[in-house]
C-alpha cells in the first residue's frame, strides 16, 4: 500500500500557509503548568485522560507501559506526518529522513522477533505501519514480515540501505548471541543519513537543521560511549559506531572518552570537556547530577543550547516557520521521553507494588 492519503497534497510554494497551520499544532505542546499537574496524578487512567488534548485520538485499552508507550509515539508520527503535508517540498525530505528512526525501530522490532521465534502475526504487533506510509514503504515492511528466519532477512537487505548494518548485525548476533552490534549499526545508520542528506537543504533551512543535527549527533556519540563503556563493549568495535560529526567535542576528546577505564572515570570526563565550554550558556548544575540519568542530561545541554542560538524572526516568514517546525518536533520527543513516560513507569509500578504488599 503506498501513502497516496497522507502526502499527495498540492504542493505549497511558500512558508506562509504553513507558519499559520504550525500554530495551531504548537497548542499540542504541554506547557510548564499542565506538566506539572500532570506529575501529581496517581491514577493511570487520569493520566491518560489528561493527556487528551495533547494526544488526539489517543487509543489505550490495556494500561500497559508497552501500549502506552506505542500509542504516545503513533500519535507523535501522525504530528509528524501532518507537518510534512503542510510544508513545502524542499522541507519534507528532511522531515522524511526524520522518521527513518521509527522505520529503523520498526526493523529492529521485526529481526528481534524473528530471533525469538515469534510469528509473522505477533511481529505485525510491533510495527508502526503509519509510519511506513508516510515514507512510501509500507510493501517492504510486509514482505520484510514475512520472512521466517535471518538469512532469508540479510539476503532480503542485501539491495537496501539497511544492507551493511543488517548483515554485521545478524553475523555478531550468531557469533556471540548478543544484539547491541545489530542496533548500533542501525542506530548510526540514521544519523549518517541525516548528515549525508544536509546538503540538499535550502539556505535557511540548512543554518537552522544542520545545528539540530550536529546537536543530535554528539548526543548519539555521547550516548554511545556511555552504553558501550557501561556493558564493556571492546573499545576497538565501539569505535566502528561513533559518528565524525563534531560539534562540542573534537575528535581527540572523543578518543579520549572511548578510553576511559569504567563508567565513572567516563562520566567525570564528560563533565570535565563540558564544564571547560564557553557556549552553552548554563551552568551544567541546573541539569542535576550528570550519573542520575546521562541520557536524559546530555539532552537537556545540547537541546538548551540549540534554542538559545535562535530566536523567532518577526519579519522573516521562512525563517520562523523552519525554527517553529524543529521546536515542536523537538519538544514533542522531549515531553514523551523525558516528562510522560517516566510517570507512567512510576504510577504503574507503584500500582503493582501495592496489590503485593495488599492481595484481595
Amino acid at each position: 500500500m503506498k501513502c497516496g492519503v497522507y502526502l499527495t497534497s498540492v504542493i505549497i510554494p511558500s512558508y506562509a500557509y504553513t507558519y499559520i497551520k504550525i500554530g495551531f499544532l504548537k497548542q499540542l505542546i504541554i506547557g510548564d503548568e499542565p506538566l506539572t499537574k500532570l506529575k501529581k496524578l496517581l491514577s493511570i487512567k487520569e493520566f491518560i485522560e489528561f493527556l487528551g488534548p495533547y494526544y488526539p485520538n489517543l487509543n489505550i485499552k490495556d494500561y500497559s507501559i508497552e501500549e502506552i508507550e506505542r500509542a504516545l509515539y503513533h500519535t507523535l508520527i501522525k504530528l509528524i506526518g501532518k507537518i510534512i503535508l503542510i510544508s513545502p517540498q524542499s522541507l519534507r525530505g528532511f522531515l522524511k529522513d526524520f522518521l527513518l528512526k521509527y522505520e529503523i525501530m520498526n526493523i529492529k522490532q521485526i529481526i528481534l522477533g524473528t530471533i525469538v521465534g515469534m510469528s509473522k502475526n505477533e511481529k505485525s504487533e510491533n510495527v508502526n505501519f503509519l509510519v511506513e506510509e508516510y515514507l512510501e514503504n509500507t510493501d517492504f515492511v510486509r514482505e520484510l514480515l514475512a520472512l521466517p528466519s535471518l538469512d532469508e532477512i540479510q539476503l532480503f537487505m542485501r539491495n537496501t540501505k539497511y544492507n551493511k548494518a543488517v548483515r554485521e548485525g545478524i553475523l555478531y548476533f550468531k557469533n556471540n548471541n548478543e544484539i547491541f552490534v545489530l542496533e548500533a549499526f542501525l542506530d548510526q545508520l540514521y544519523y549518517l543519513n541525516l548528515i549525508n542528506k544536509r546538503n540538499q537543504l535550502k539556505k535557511k533551512e540548512k543554518q537552522i537543521i544542520s545545528l539540530y543535527i550536529d546537536c543530535v549527533t554528539e548526543i548519539y556519540n555521547l550516548n554511545m560511549l556511555y552504553r558501550g563503556i557501561n556493558n564493556n563493549i571492546d573499545r576497538k568495535l565501539l569505535a566502528q559506531f561513533l559518528i565524525e560529526n563534531y560539534l562540542f567535542l573534537d575528535k581527540q576528546q572523543i578518543h579520549t572518552l572511548l578510553n576511559q577505564e569504567d563508567i565513572n572515570k567516563f562520566l567525570d570526563k564528560v563533565e570535565e570537556i563540558l564544564m571547560q565550554i564557553g557556549g552553552l550558556n548554563y551552568p551544567l548544575e541546573l541539569f542535576g547530577p550528570i550519573k542520575d540519568h546521562f541520557y536524559q542530561w546530555i539532552e537537556l545541554i545540547y537541546i538548551n543550547y540549540y534554542f538559545s542560538k535562535f530566536k523567532t524572526k518577526i519579519d522573516d516568514i521562512d525563517y520562523s516557520t523552519i525554527f517553529k517546525i524543529i521546536e515542536v518536533i523537538i519538544k514533542k520527543q522531549k515531553e514523551i521521553q523525558h516528562h510522560i513516560l517516566p510517570n507512567v513507569v512510576t504510577i504503574i509500578h507503584d500500582k503493582y507494588q501495592m496489590l503485593e504488599r495488599n492481595p484481595k
